[in-house]
């Protein structure tokens, strides 16, 4: 089964466990959010909406924000020596789609439980030494070579002096 959904002046085709990444809208991460307005619901018999299905919406889970790529709008006059350089980025909410559902039917699956990392407990008596974190040597400053003196024009002007 398969959904066709429109949401920030886009629309999607969507199938069950599927990650897209949309223009941002409300809902913290790890919460099912709602998208309601669904364009056609397909499957052994598709539903066309007109415009949209009566009933169904599309459940899934809210996985991240974050920003888009940046966008640079580099504007330029000829000859003028005007230029104007703008760039942005856009918000993005990435979404995990977790069930198409009909008939005004509520959501069933909650949100996934986040996978903790599993840490082996040390045994009590026997404590493990911590890993030293080794410090690099520091840097030492170059030593510059002296600098070789040749004969100066003062040894030179004394030279002529004893005449």
């Amino acid at each position: 089964m398969f959904a066709v959904i429109k949401t920030g002046g886009r629309q999607y085709r969507v199938v069950p466990d599927d990650v897209l990444e949309i223009g941002k809208i409300a809902g913290d991460v790890g919460t099912i959010v709602q998208l309601g307005e669904v364009l056609v619901v397909g499957g052994d018999t598709p539903v066309l909406g007109a415009p949209t299905v009566a009933g169904a919406s599309v459940a899934a889970e809210v996985l991240d924000h974050k920003r888009g790529p940046k966008v640079i709008a580099f504007k330029k006059r000829r000859r003028k020596n005007s230029r104007r350089k703008r760039g942005y980025r856009d918000e993005i909410t990435v979404l995990r789609i977790t069930e198409i559902l009909t008939d005004n039917a509520k959501p069933s699956i909650g949100p996934r439980p986040k996978r903790e990392k599993v840490v082996a407990p040390a045994a009590e008596g026997d404590e493990a030494p911590k890993a030293a974190k080794k410090k690099a040597p520091a840097k030492k400053a170059a030593a510059k070579p002296a600098a070789k003196k040749a004969p100066a024009k003062a040894a030179a002007k004394g030279k002529s002096d004893k005449k």
